[in-house]
């Protein structure tokens, strides 16, 4: 589950996003630079292989480990491209391009953002989408909805099958979450998945918001669907109805926002991205990024605890916030809005600011784990997040932790 947005304004275009996955599902930035190609040389995408394009365009993606394709990213030519799962009446294919790797498709094969939607519904029509999408559940599989945008205008893309449309944004907000909303093509949506997405609910706050500034879609990525710094939870859906998602219900509340992603698209050509590289927007520092200058993470992440590796690093301490996040996170987010501040006031390299984030984010772990929180949370979601640890061999994320 995922939310998108944009903010087409007469100069610029702001873009964020946030990808939301299972827990486990460790997300990274993968730099990508200009590549040529031989003649008939072809591509193998997530689930099946493709004809290979001449020349693709330096991309900078967010990327779930054991996909070839992104669900966000940018091109050397300020295009960027968000995807959401949708749920359609429309079969599902076993095989096919998944809506993640349209979008890598796009951004290496387009220099605005119309020939992106171009380059999407023609693959979409030529190889059909489908395929395994879920990693804890690998028959887990959907349709999906593009926000594409460069520096003047937006499209939103949504897909059923082989079926789509196209629905142009040249002004003002416009937000897509899971569930289809180009009015026409809407009569193609799945009524009870869509429902149980809670695409309608994130979508009301993403939709209705006033943000001018990247700080303020920043904000809305944080959004816990209500006042105050928490999530809101329930015992079935878990953080389901806000954009920043927190796992831990039942058996519907498996996602959780394991990446962010926010740009200013500006007419000028100063393109701006910030990416979080970590889950859970609420607690981690968006970062200055580029796309042509790489920053070394570490390792490439999986599905197992490494503490080399920068995503797997923040889950100690998202995963001990987790605990009390009522009382805990506003201990981190007057700092973390400080820092935040002080880089965009400036031209700081994404090098340094990414390895100060990694000196914070330590200090800030070692705070969590001598504050001496109580585990507030209930049982059903401690056995949740007790077996997500298993799974991926962490530490406990508070060895010290008692609960209430």
């Amino acid at each position: 589950m995922c939310d998108t947005l944009v903010v087409v304004a007469p100069d610029r275009v702001l873009f964020a996003k946030n990808s939301d996955r299972n827990p486990n599902e460790s997300q990274f930035l993968d730099w990508q630079p200009r590549r040529f190609h031989p003649i008939g040389d072809r591509l193998q995408c997530t689930w099946m292989e493709i004809d290979q394009v001449s020349e693709t365009f330096a991309v900078l993606l967010s990327r779930p480990f054991w996909m070839w394709g992104a669900e966000m990213g940018a091109n050397e030519y300020g295009v960027v491209i968000g995807n959401e799962a949708v749920f359609t009446d429309q079969p599902y294919a076993s095989t096919g391009l998944t809506g993640m790797d349209l979008l890598r498709l796009a951004l290496e094969r387009a220099d605005t953002a119309r020939s992106a939607v171009e380059v999407i519904v023609t693959l979409l029509e030529r190889h059909g989408q489908g395929g395994g999408c879920g990693h804890e559940d690998h028959s887990f599989t959907y349709h999906n909805s593009f926000l594409v945008a460069d520096p003047t205008e937006a499209y939103v893309v949504e897909t059923a099958g082989t079926l789509w449309d196209v629905e142009q944004v040249s002004s003002g907000v416009r937000s897509i979450s899971n569930g289809l909303t180009i009015p026409g093509f809407d009569r193609h949506s799945a009524t009870l998945p869509t429902y149980f997405a809670k695409a309608k609910v994130r979508q009301a706050i993403t939709g209705s918001c006033a943000a001018t500034t990247p700080r303020d879609l920043m904000a809305l990525l944080r959004h816990h669907g209500r006042k105050g710094p928490a999530p809101r939870w329930s015992p079935l859906m878990g953080a389901k109805a806000a954009p920043c998602m927190h796992s831990g219900g039942g058996r519907k509340a498996t996602s959780q926002t394991t990446g962010s992603w926010v740009a200013e698209l500006r007419r000028d050509g100063e393109h701006r991205h910030w990416a979080t590289a970590t889950a859970a927007p609420c607690i981690s520092l968006f970062k200055p990024v580029q796309v042509g200058l790489a920053v070394d993470l570490g390792p490439e992440p999986t599905d197992r605890f490494d503490p080399d590796n920068l995503w797997w690093r923040h889950e100690l301490l998202h995963r001990a916030v987790l605990a009390d996040p009522v009382r805990l996170i506003p201990l981190l987010a007057t700092e973390r809005d400080r820092i935040e501040t002080r880089w965009m006031g400036t031209s700081i390299e994404p090098s340094v600011a990414f390895a100060e984030a990694d000196d914070v984010t330590s200090r800030w772990t070692a705070a969590i784990h001598s504050s001496g929180a109580l585990d507030r949370r209930t049982r059903q979601a401690r056995r949740y997040w007790d077996e997500r640890n298993r799974r991926a061999c962490i530490p406990h994320a508070d060895p010290r932790a008692r609960t209430s």
